[in-house]
């Protein structure tokens, strides 16, 4: 089997979002995906990448992670990861299609069979305009439907009963954000924290606390800042804090002063095992959201999980990027013994996730399972890569 085309395909409905698909001689088809920066990626791609891939023989995973290990941009989740990680998701998908195998038996075999969900409260337009985290990039419209990250900063009562009811056991939020950008992270005034709480508050107080809150700081803090609201949040006790600090500042996540009860979550930013090692040895990290696409595909991810594993450290699949990735991670969380909690955003799933693909894995009460089919389960519905607001290339051999 011989790699004979690499397609890419950047849809308009999620401007940072870039499919890719490796052909082969054999007329099988792998998919893959990058998120943020697609246009930088899709060059990437196509004028370093495809030299390399093109006519490569029974390309494994492995050995092509090896043949495109990249001189420079490999520290950080840069164009160079991103693609090389969608890259590798392709062809784990393209591996099961050959074996006739769905990812989770191809990664070892389930550990377990479903695995829980939280709801990242973002709505369908989150994050769509452009690379940067911050509020002029959260695409809120109150007008949409399943605009979660509008209602929690307005209703969050209402909208934690809502995923309460539908049997979502985790919500994560982040009405911090607004006060890090006013101060650039370096304090948060007595009436910020007490606004930001409130929040917080309300949905203690009309779910209480058996839903998983996840409170996420985005990496924008400095660590006296962070360790204040970590303090002011410990009576909600959240399920997690995460990301306080940036995820390369593993010195001062060693020194971040522990709240009893508050456990802290990094990774999604965070590249590879010897990204991870720093943090993981700085004690200051509980939890793992390591971000399958982000940190070089499948293939790494296995070796950041095996790694943190060794720590005694869970990992929880960072997912707020497109639907193979969710798939692939889905597959890869019930596969590692430290599996934790999958990441999902209904407001996706639920309109431009099902408007671009088909074969998402099945979720019910609270639970995710790994689908049977071939590789990640993910295609592109049919007419897709045709349609007018779709830009599409490809590299041939």
């Amino acid at each position: 089997m011989k790699i004979t085309a690499l397609e890419t395909i950047r849809p308009a409905i999620q401007p940072n979002l870039l499919f890719v698909r490796l052909h082969t001689d054999a007329g099988l088809v792998g998919l893959g995906e990058a998120f943020f920066g697609a246009r930088t990626v899709e060059a990437y791609l196509h004028e370093s990448v495809a030299p390399v891939l093109l006519g490569m023989t029974d390309p494994t995973p492995e050995r092509a992670a090896r043949a495109l290990a990249t001189y420079v941009g490999f520290q950080g989740a840069g164009a160079e990861t991103r693609g090389n990680g969608a890259i590798d998701i392709a062809l784990w998908d393209l591996l099961g299609h050959v074996s006739g195998l769905p990812l989770v038996s191809l990664l070892g075999g389930a550990v377990r069979d479903t695995i829980g969900i939280y709801n990242t409260c973002a709505g369908p337009g989150y994050v769509g305009t452009s690379t940067r985290q911050e509020s002029g990039n959260w695409g809120v419209s109150a007008a949409e439907r399943y605009e979660d990250l509008h209602a929690f900063l307005n209703e969050p009562a209402r909208l934690a009963r809502e995923l309460w009811d539908e049997g979502i056991r985790g919500m994560k939020i982040w009405p911090f954000d607004t006060a890090a950008e006013r101060t650039g992270g370096t304090d948060i005034s007595p009436a910020e924290l007490d606004r930001a709480l409130s929040t917080v508050a309300a949905v203690r107080d009309e779910v209480g606390l058996d839903m998983k809150l996840m409170i996420e700081l985005h990496g924008l803090w400095n660590r006296p800042a962070a360790e204040k609201i970590i303090s002011a949040l410990a009576p909600y006790r959240p399920y997690w804090v995460e990301d306080p600090l940036r995820s390369d500042a593993a010195d001062a996540f060693g020194k971040l002063a522990k709240v009893d009860g508050v456990p802290i979550a990094t990774g999604e930013t965070c590249v590879g095992r010897r990204g991870f090692k720093p943090l993981l040895d700085s004690g200051g990290v509980d939890i793992l959201t390591l971000d399958v696409q982000w940190t070089g595909g499948l293939t790494e991810a296995r070796k950041v999980a095996s790694l943190a594993d060794a720590y005694g450290v869970p990992v929880a699949p960072h997912d707020c990027t497109g639907p193979a990735t969710l798939a692939s991670c889905v597959h890869f969380a019930c596969s590692q013994p430290n599996g934790l909690i999958q990441e999902t955003v209904r407001a996706f799933l639920r309109t431009w996730y099902d408007e671009l693909v088909t074969g998402l894995p099945e979720i019910q009460d609270g639970q995710v399972r790994p689908g049977r089919a071939p590789g990640h389960g993910v295609t592109l519905r049919d007419g897709v890569a045709e349609r007018d607001d779709v830009e599409r290339r490809v590299s041939r051999l």
